[in-house]
């Protein structure tokens, strides 16, 4: 029997899971160099980015307790062990980004995660945190880099002496670096920005009077802040693929031209139907394969935990219907995550220096 040509040979791997792959390093040597080479993890992530596949759902109960779900499956539930191992402490996701996750605990301690390795870093101490605290994390692809933005803003008596600050953290270079502050004012609280289009995005004020929310944009490769305009009939608490609701209402838009306003659909809208009971937090998670069904997590933050019971449903787009998935195993309540399963390193000097992703 002949050998199968290495192009072939790669070409099947990227198919895999990474825990499949994980094991098949142990097949040999030449096998083990092909799975942990830059270009070929690039390679793996941007075949499953682009199929859709490989993709789980990380479940945080209590604030400490981890699961995940593969989502071409969601049938059963498997548990994480998180990297900072002490047990009940909180445990925020502050982004999930081509397979690693942003993690910040009670001490305001950061780590990255890459869940499927279960590698993991620490970053160094960011400085001084405050009631005011936006985060977010993602690619830039022009330096190659995996970024954590940081936003602070506090106030002096009577809410004079506004000083805000604005950071991010270098996984490449693995500390932390003050950029341009911003001109716009933040909730007193922890907000988590979305990503999409190489960008972060979070609602803010454009004055310090709490009136109507704006989306703002964090450019990763140029770090520059730029606002987004949204639909003319929209308003309230909204992200990107946005959900809106007014008690009457549900609407979830998305932006099919990135920064340009006429270009927002909205995808669903619907008034409280039976298929998906009333809810403050109907969330957007993913397309289906074939694009006709989003995938909705349920949230009912407002019903006591004793009580409550999140879920995710299937929507229909044609028919306007919802379908429950019903997982084996879940908790009862649950914030969630999506993620992708990749092999992509965290050790500094493992990272890929290519500015594009292979082709398929």
């Amino acid at each position: 029997m002949g050998r199968i040509p290495h192009e072939t040979t790669i070409d099947i791997l990227c198919r895999l899971s990474v825990k499949d792959l994980l094991r098949f390093k142990c097949v040999s040597k030449p096998w083990c160099s092909s799975i942990e080479d830059p270009y070929f993890i690039k390679f793996h992530l941007s075949h499953s980015l682009k199929t859709n596949t490989n993709h789980s759902l990380i479940l945080r109960h209590r604030e400490y307790h981890f699961f995940s779900v593969n989502c071409d499956s969601l049938e059963t539930t498997q548990i994480l062990n998180h990297p900072f191992g002490e047990p009940k402490r909180t445990i925020q996701i502050l982004g999930s980004c081509n397979g690693l996750l942003a993690l910040v605990n009670d001490d305001d301690s950061i780590l990255l995660w890459n869940p499927s390795t279960r590698e993991s870093q620490r970053s160094p101490p960011s400085g001084y945190i405050a009631r005011s605290t936006y985060y977010g994390f993602g690619y830039d692809p022009i330096s190659d880099d995996y970024k954590l933005v940081r936003m602070i803003q506090s106030y002096g008596l009577h809410d004079e002496n506004v000083h805000s600050e604005a950071k991010v953290y270098s996984l490449r270079s693995n500390r932390w670096r003050r950029i341009k502050d911003f001109c716009f004012y933040l909730n007193f609280s922890r907000e988590i920005g979305i990503l999409a289009n190489n960008a972060l995005h979070w609602m803010v004020f454009r004055t310090p009077e709490p009136l109507n929310k704006e989306l703002v944009g964090f450019d990763l490769g140029s770090e520059e802040f730029r606002f987004l305009e949204l639909p003319d009939s929209m308003g309230g608490d909204i992200c990107l693929t946005a959900t809106f609701r007014d008690f009457i209402n549900v609407d979830v838009w998305i932006m099919k031209d990135y920064g340009v306003k006429e270009s927002w659909i909205k995808l669903i809208s619907y008034y409280e139907p039976e298929s998906i009971p009333a809810s403050p937090f109907p969330v957007p998670l993913a397309f289906s394969k074939n694009g006709d069904k989003v995938l909705l997590f349920i949230a009912y933050k407002w019903c006591h935990s004793a009580t409550r019971t999140d879920k995710f449903v299937w929507y229909d787009l044609e028919s306007q219907r919802a379908e429950k998935v019903e997982i084996r195993g879940p908790p009862a309540s649950f914030d969630v995550d999506l993620y992708v399963d990749s092999l992509v390193p965290l050790n500094t000097n493992d990272l890929m220096f290519y500015n594009e992703m292979p082709e398929d």
